[in-house]
């Protein structure tokens, strides 16, 4: 797969958003091309881009706006893919919880085989668990109804394309990335992302956490300038809907 192919679906998407996908964050989702992946990441952070305090204190940074736009992100998809420092830190559960709909089958992207113990992610509730690690890495982590894929390291990491492969192979269409940052950045560093989804809160920390780490830029013409769409929240949240298939400039 081509990450860094242009998203299509009929629709010349170098023009203007056509009214629905400018009303509705959703509407991109549901318009994606069936027959290749839609990647979307989200990333919850403050005004000034922080993701975690010195202290690594991160809940909650945002608030329930943002909490309820992510579950209906993850209603919205096939798979929910978290790193397993994600897993480490905060043992998500990774379900639908906060709004009606069906929860995603789940992933975790564990290329050491670092996680050794029961997490909430891996619950037999019927959803499919997914556990994805190097070739090379020793076994990890297993329960009841999950699968672990096995893929080769290139440049000492996993890369988010092979990631997407295996899952679409496995009917997984709609992705979403959720976190960590480290490995949002890496998807977005692969150009392998269709969609981010930044929640901002109203509040400004100062230190601590940014949310991206991505490959320097010397100039900024080289810098990713999505188009992008503004939709605000309770709280006074609110939410970037960054179209990374397409540019202003």
């Amino acid at each position: 797969m081509r990450c860094s192919e242009e998203w299509q679906s009929g629709e010349d998407m170098t023009q203007a958003p056509c009214a629905d996908v400018a009303s509705d964050p959703f509407a991109a989702f549901r318009q994606a091309d069936p027959t290749r992946p839609f990647v979307v990441a989200q990333l919850g952070q403050s005004l000034d881009g922080r993701i975690a305090t010195v202290s690594g204190e991160s809940k909650y940074i945002n608030g329930a706006p943002a909490l309820d736009h992510l579950h209906r992100m993850r209603a919205e998809v096939d798979a929910v893919v978290v790193g397993a420092s994600t897993v480490v830190a905060d043992d998500p559960q990774l379900t639908v919880r906060r709004v009606p709909g069906r929860s995603p089958a789940r992933v975790v992207i564990d290329p050491n085989g670092r996680l050794t113990g029961p997490a909430k992610w891996l619950e037999d509730d019927g959803t499919p668990c997914f556990i994805i690690s190097a070739d090379t890495a020793p076994a990890c982590v297993s329960a009841p109804g999950s699968e672990h894929i096995r893929l080769a390291k290139v440049d000492g990491i996993i890369p988010p394309s092979a990631i997407i492969d295996a899952l679409f192979a496995r009917g997984l269409r709609r992705l979403l990335i959720e976190g960590g940052a480290r490995t949002i950045s890496a998807f977005i560093d692969a150009d392998c992302l269709d969609r981010l989804h930044l929640l901002v809160a109203p509040l400004i920390i100062g230190s601590g956490r940014n949310g991206l780490d991505l490959v320097p830029v010397a100039e900024l013409g080289r810098a990713r300038r999505p188009v992008t769409q503004l939709y605000p929240l309770a709280g006074g949240e609110f939410l970037i809907d960054c179209d990374m298939r397409r540019s202003i400039l």
